[in-house]
C-alpha cells in the first residue's frame, strides 16, 4: 500500500489462550493483514497464521506486551500512537489482544485514539478469560438455580483501596458469581474485602492459572481460604479467580484436565508437512505439544521420475510407501499434463492408511494394502498373487530408503525400477530450543514416525540430549532405529498410524484415576 492509502485497524480478541478459541474473523485477519500488534497474553501460536502467504510482503510483527509496572500508562499511549501511525501509513493492522478487547483490555482507549485520529477501525470480539478459563476448569459462571448473574471485576492494586469499600459491598450483595481478573498480588485483600462486605466465608472459590492452556492449573477452596491455598501451591499470573456457589459444580463437570494426556509435554519430530496431523491428535488428548520438526521433505531432481512417467504404459504395478511419494508423483503427473487416468491398467499397492487415503484423494483405490504397515507385510501380501512374476514395478521412494521391498519384489520375480524422488533432511530450526527443553527435563516424550526422523533428531540435538527423554514409535522399524541410537522406547503403536500412536501413548501415560 502507498502511504496515502486509507488503512484500517482491527481490534481483535485473541481469546484466553487456546488457539481454537480464536474467531473465524480473527483468523482471517491474521492471514491477510499487513501488520500484527500483539499483547503478551495473546498465544504466540496464533502468529503462525501470519506465515500463510496471502500478502505481497512479509507481515510486520510488533510485540507490545505489557507486564505491569509504573510506566504502564505511558506504554499504553505508545501503543495508541503505534496503531494510529500504522493506520495512517495505509496498512491493514490486526491489533491482537488477549481475551476480549473491551473486557479489561483497554480496547476502548485504543478505539478512542483511532477515532480521534480519523483512522478507520473495526472491533472483533473474543472469548474473555473470565468465561473461557472458568469453562475449561469445569465452572459455569451462571447456572439455573445457583447463579443468575455474573460480575466481572478487576483486582488490580489501584482497585482494592479503602475508597472502593462501598463498591465491594455492592458487588458482594449481587448474589451471583464474582469473576476476578488480574488479582494474584492483591488476592488476600480482595477476598478479605468481599468477606467483610457480606460474602460468606465458606463460599466456594477457585483460582485458574493459565486457563485454556495445556499447563492450566486449578485450585479450589473457599472465599476465606483461597488466598492461602494459591500461595501454598505457587500459582502465579495469569490467574482468573471465581467466587460463588457455581464452583462446587467443578467436581461434576471438570473436563479439560481429565483428558488422557493432560499436562504431558510431548515433542513431535515428524516432517513439517505432516506434523500438524499428529500434533492436533495429541493436543486433542490434552498434551502440550512442541512442534519442532527434526526433518523436512526435500524433492530431488525430477528428471528420473519424469522419464518413468513417460514409460507408464510399460508398468503393471506401482508401489507407494508414503504420502510424500504420492504427492510428488502427482505433482509430476500434472507437470506432464496427465492425471489419474495415466495409471489406468496399473495395479497399485499402498503401505499404510495415510498413503492409501492420499491415493483415494486423487481418484485411485489401492489394489493391495497390508494389515501391517511395513515393507515386509507388503511382500507377504504380494507373495500370494499370480500377477507379480514377470511384472514391471514402479517404486518411487525416498533416497536411501530400505532395500527390503525392492529386493523382495525381485526375489518374487518382478522387475523393479527404484526411482528416488525425495530425501528427508534435518531442519535445524528449533533444535536449540528443543535441546534446552531436553536438558531441563521439560519433555515427557518424543514421538517418532520414521527411522530417518530418529536419525535427524539425534543429529539436531546431539546424542546426550536425545537420550534424556523416552521415545514413542509408530512401528517396529522406527523402534529398531531408535534403540540403535540409544533411545529408550517406552511406547510402540500396535497399528502404525497416527491414531494408533496417540492411543498407545495415552495408554502408557494416562494418569491413574
Amino acid at each position: 500500500m502507498t502511504p496515502d492509502a486509507t488503512g484500517v485497524v482491527y481490534l481483535v480478541g485473541a481469546g484466553p489462550g487456546d488457539p481454537g478459541l480464536l474467531t473465524l474473523r480473527g483468523a482471517e485477519l491474521l492471514v491477510t493483514c499487513d501488520a500484527i500488534v500483539h499483547d503478551a497474553l495473546a498465544n504466540p501460536a496464533l502468529l503462525s497464521l501470519a506465515s500463510v502467504t496471502e500478502r505481497d510482503a512479509p507481515v510486520e510483527l510488533h510485540d507490545v506486551g505489557k507486564r505491569g509496572g509504573a510506566d504502564e500508562s505511558a506504554r499504553q499511549s505508545g501503543i495508541n500512537a503505534l496503531l494510529v501511525r500504522l493506520g495512517q501509513e495505509g496498512k491493514r493492522v490486526a491489533r491482537l489482544k488477549g481475551g476480549d478487547p473491551f473486557v479489561f483490555g483497554r480496547g476502548g482507549e485504543e478505539a478512542q485514539a483511532l477515532a480521534a485520529a480519523g483512522v478507520p477501525f473495526e472491533i472483533v470480539p473474543g472469548v474473555t478469560a473470565g468465561i473461557g478459563a472458568a469453562a475449561y476448569a469445569g465452572i459455569p459462571v451462571t447456572h439455573r438455580g445457583i447463579a443468575s448473574s455474573v460480575t466481572f471485576v478487576t483486582g488490580r492494586e489501584q482497585s482494592v483501596g479503602r475508597t472502593r469499600i462501598a463498591e465491594w459491598t455492592a458487588i458482594a450483595r449481587t448474589g451471583g458469581t464474582i469473576v476476578l481478573y488480574m488479582g494474584v498480588s492483591t488476592l488476600t485483600q480482595v477476598l478479605t474485602a468481599l468477606v467483610d462486605a457480606g460474602v460468606a466465608a465458606d463460599t466456594p472459590a477457585a483460582a485458574v492459572e493459565w486457563g485454556t492452556y495445556p499447563r492450566q492449573r486449578t485450585v479450589v477452596a473457599t472465599a476465606a481460604t483461597l488466598a492461602d491455598e494459591v500461595a501454598r501451591t505457587g500459582l502465579s499470573a495469569p490467574v482468573i479467580t471465581i467466587v460463588g456457589d457455581v464452583v462446587a459444580l467443578r467436581h461434576e463437570i471438570s473436563w479439560f484436565e481429565r483428558r488422557p494426556l493432560f499436562g504431558k509435554r510431548i515433542v513431535v519430530t515428524r516432517a513439517r508437512e505432516q506434523a500438524a496431523v499428529l500434533a492436533d491428535r495429541l493436543a486433542a488428548a490434552g498434551a502440550e505439544v512442541f512442534e519442532m520438526p527434526a526433518t523436512r521433505v526435500e524433492p530431488l531432481d525430477p528428471a528420473a521420475l519424469r522419464r518413468a512417467i513417460g514409460r507408464l504404459p510399460e508398468y503393471q504395478w506401482a508401489i507407494f510407501t508414503s504420502q510424500n511419494a504420492v504427492r510428488l508423483v502427482w505433482d509430476e503427473l500434472r507437470h506432464c499434463k496427465l492425471d489419474a487416468r495415466a495409471l489406468a491398467g496399473i495395479k497399485v499397492g499402498a503401505i499404510g492408511p495415510a498413503t492409501a487415503e492420499a491415493l483415494r484423494d486423487r481418484g485411485i483405490e489401492p489394489d493391495v494394502m497390508p494389515h501391517r504397515f511395513v515393507a515386509e507385510a507388503m511382500l507377504d501380501a504380494l507373495r500370494v498373487r499370480a500377477d507379480l512374476r514377470g511384472a514391471r514395478v514402479l517404486y518411487a521412494t525416498a533416497e536411501d530408503a530400505r532395500r527390503v521391498l525392492p529386493d523382495g519384489l525381485v526375489m518374487l520375480g518382478a522387475v523393479v525400477d527404484v526411482v528416488p524422488i525425495y530425501r528427508s533432511v534435518m531442519d535445524a530450526a528449533g533444535s536449540a530450543e528443543l535441546r534446552a527443553r531436553l536438558d531441563a527435563g521439560d519433555v515427557d516424550l518424543v514421538t517418532f514416525t520414521s527411522a530417518s526422523g530418529v536419525e535427524a533428531f539425534v543429529v539436531a540435538v546431539g546424542e546426550a540430549a536425545a537420550r534424556r527423554a523416552p521415545a514413542a514409535s509408530i512401528g517396529p522399524i522406527t523402534s529398531e532405529a531408535a534403540r540403535r541410537a540409544g533411545l529408550d522406547v517406552i511406547v510402540e503403536a500396535e497399528q502404525s498410524t497416527m491414531a494408533g500412536l496417540v492411543s498407545a501413548i495415552a495408554r502408557k501415560l494416562r494418569a491413574p484415576e
